[in-house]
């Protein structure tokens, strides 16, 4: 080996391994380049029961554009949380309520939803018992609660959003007993059949109405009985939520065209 090669072999090259050990690789972007941001944001349809109809709990908005009109709960999603969590800390925050019956609907982006600027909405619908919530509704936003056949003018694109929690409303009580979160703990079998009847906006034969919601095994009878609407009374019953999973499937098609009764 020549004097050349050796010392090649010896110097540099051990030079070169190290410099380029200790060159940094490129970071990664903190941002993509070239795109348009958008603003996100959770709006809730909030239904309640009060014994004879379904309705919706609206508040007036606080701020412009459309400010004093009449709009469901909703607010931006914050940097730091997801769109689950920015429903129940808005719906908290707005109306005072939590723990409540809450699922994901839909996401409306249409990219002039909003006049002010574009901002994509995920929709949540939630199901209260309205007496069982009475005083948690926060008076600090004007929530008022409206049947849902007079229900007022709404912003932007928000009786879309009521028009289609109705319709997944309808679908799912059909297939479980998700209705039951409307209603108090103890509830009397023509209670449940009011509701019924008023989700569906249709009438129902009591004695088949009957038969079919006893035969899912959901239901636990109660010695006392309500009195308020007749001498005889009616017997209290209760959802046997230890048996939910069990009898899950039993409830399937309890209503057979959910969105074809008129």
């Amino acid at each position: 080996m020549s004097f050349l090669q050796l010392f090649f072999k010896i110097i540099f090259i051990p030079y070169v391994y190290a410099a380029n050990r200790s060159t940094p690789k490129r970071p990664y972007m903190n941002k993509y380049q070239k795109q348009t941001r958008l603003l996100a944001a959770v709006d809730c349809i909030v239904f309640g029961f009060d014994g004879q109809k379904l309705k919706l709990l609206l508040i007036q908005r606080g701020f412009e554009p459309e400010k004093n009109k009449w709009s469901l709960m909703g607010g931006f999603i914050r940097p730091t949380e997801g769109a689950d969590e920015a429903a129940v800390r808005i719906l908290k925050i707005l109306t005072g309520l939590e723990g409540v019956y809450l699922e994901q609907l839909h996401t409306f982006a249409e990219p002039v939803r909003d006049p002010i600027e574009r901002t994509i909405s995920i929709a949540y619908f939630a199901l209260i018992d309205t007496h069982q919530y009475e005083k948690q509704i926060s008076d600090e936003y004007h929530a008022e609660w409206f049947p849902l056949e007079s229900i007022p003018d709404l912003i932007f694109d928000h009786k879309r959003m009521v028009a289609m929690a109705k319709e997944k409303l309808r679908y799912k009580a059909a297939l479980h007993p998700i209705l039951f979160e409307l209603l108090p703990p103890k509830f009397t079998l023509p209670l449940l059949l009011n509701l019924f009847e008023d989700v569906y906006e249709a009438s129902f034969d009591k004695r088949n109405f009957t038969r079919k919601i006893m035969s899912t095994g959901l239901l636990l009878k109660q010695k006392e009985k309500d009195k308020g609407s007749s001498k005889k009374g009616a017997f209290y019953y209760k959802l046997d939520k230890k048996h939910y999973k069990k009898n899950f499937n039993k409830f399937i098609h309890f209503i057979r065209n959910p969105n074809g009764i008129s």
